[in-house]
């Protein structure tokens, strides 16, 4: 079993606290995925699970041995990184047999495990080939092959996707998530952008100010945003919200206290012949499938999602409401109460 507890962990550098008590669970073989800016500790936290960092007070349990002082040889994780960290004197192979050589395993078993992770990743043919010859995307390839050739209890991956391409970042992303189905390895994915982490997660963890604000499954965290920064954070376009009680109300959303601020995906926005909230069209952007609009409500953005067809036009007048059930309520410090 190799489950991760993080148990009250905190991480202060020169008065600075990166991490304020953070605990959390990642269950046997789950795939968690820490979510957040730059600077919200996700890199940190994952830094003192690896061992790399040591964390001021808190403990890190992977299944039932506690990791403090332990250095990252002996935690049996394998680590991605950003920057893939091929090494360009030695052959793929070499590279791919590199942890395991470390660990002075015999060489029949360095050569079944080089074969079977090159063979996950697709790169068998290129086991006698060096780094230079390589494109981004199969040395990306390479550093997770030479993560799961050492099979970890836990693999730890640090933005591993984010020096490719678009259209490579999507094809990587797709593999990734059966390849890490098939294997079952407990994996903890740090990354700042929001597709990747709802696409691949079993959990979210969002960070942010060095604490996790919200950790559950890619559908709750997307349509039920435990405070407002989650609603902005998480959502391309993020979530409406909207203050005037007017406003509200023009919508058809009554809030079940006053002074709540009203929480809306732009897609939970729809265009009405009557009855709704007039406004006008101030910017529309065609996406393919669906379109964009922008507009004023009272005096606050409104975001509205909606399909390509009937096309908006800039300064076309429209009236808009909030679908049935579709309302998120958040009081004065930005959390949400209904």
């Amino acid at each position: 079993m190799s489950a991760i507890s993080i148990r009250s962990i905190r991480k202060e550098f020169k008065g600075h606290q990166a991490l304020k008590s953070i605990s959390l669970e990642v269950r046997d073989q789950e795939f968690c995925v820490l979510l957040g800016p730059s600077g919200c500790g996700k890199t940190t936290l994952m830094r003192i699970i690896a061992g790399l960092e040591t964390q001021t007070s808190g403990d890190v349990f992977i299944g039932e041995r506690c990791m403090n002082g332990l250095p990252p040889r002996e935690r049996n994780i394998a680590m991605v990184f950003q920057n893939y960290a091929v090494f360009p004197h030695m052959t793929i192979g070499e590279n791919i047999g590199f942890g395991l050589r470390m660990k002075k395993a015999p060489e029949a078993r360095v050569r079944q495990q080089v074969e079977r992770a090159a063979s996950l990743m697709h790169i068998e043919h290129l086991l006698g080939r060096y780094a230079g010859q390589l494109s981004g995307g199969q040395r990306q390839r390479v550093a997770v092959a030479r993560a799961l050739a050492v099979e970890p209890d836990v693999l730890l991956m640090d933005e591993p996707l984010s020096n490719l391409d678009a259209l490579l970042r999507l094809e990587m992303r797709s593999e990734l998530k059966g390849l890490l189905r098939h294997i079952q390895t407990t994996t903890i994915y740090v990354t700042h952008d929001q597709t990747e982490a709802m696409s691949l997660a079993d959990r979210i963890a969002v960070m942010n100010g060095g604490e996790i604000v919200q950790y559950d499954t890619p559908p709750v965290v997307y349509d039920t945003p435990a405070d407002q920064f989650v609603g902005g954070f998480i959502g391309n376009p993020p979530m409406n919200f909207i203050t005037d009680a007017a406003v509200q109300q023009a919508l058809g959303c009554t809030p079940p206290a006053p002074g709540l601020t009203l929480g809306l995906r732009p897609e939970s926005v729809e265009l009405v012949a009557q009855g709704g909230l007039p406004v006008q069209a101030k910017v529309v952007e065609m996406l393919g499938a669906s379109q964009q609009i922008n507009t004023l409500a009272g005096a606050e953005l409104l975001r509205i999602s909606t399909a390509a067809q009937p096309t908006v036009v800039p300064a076309q007048p429209l009236q808009v409401r909030a679908k049935p059930g579709a309302e998120r309520w958040y009081d004065h410090n930005k959390k949400r109460v209904a």
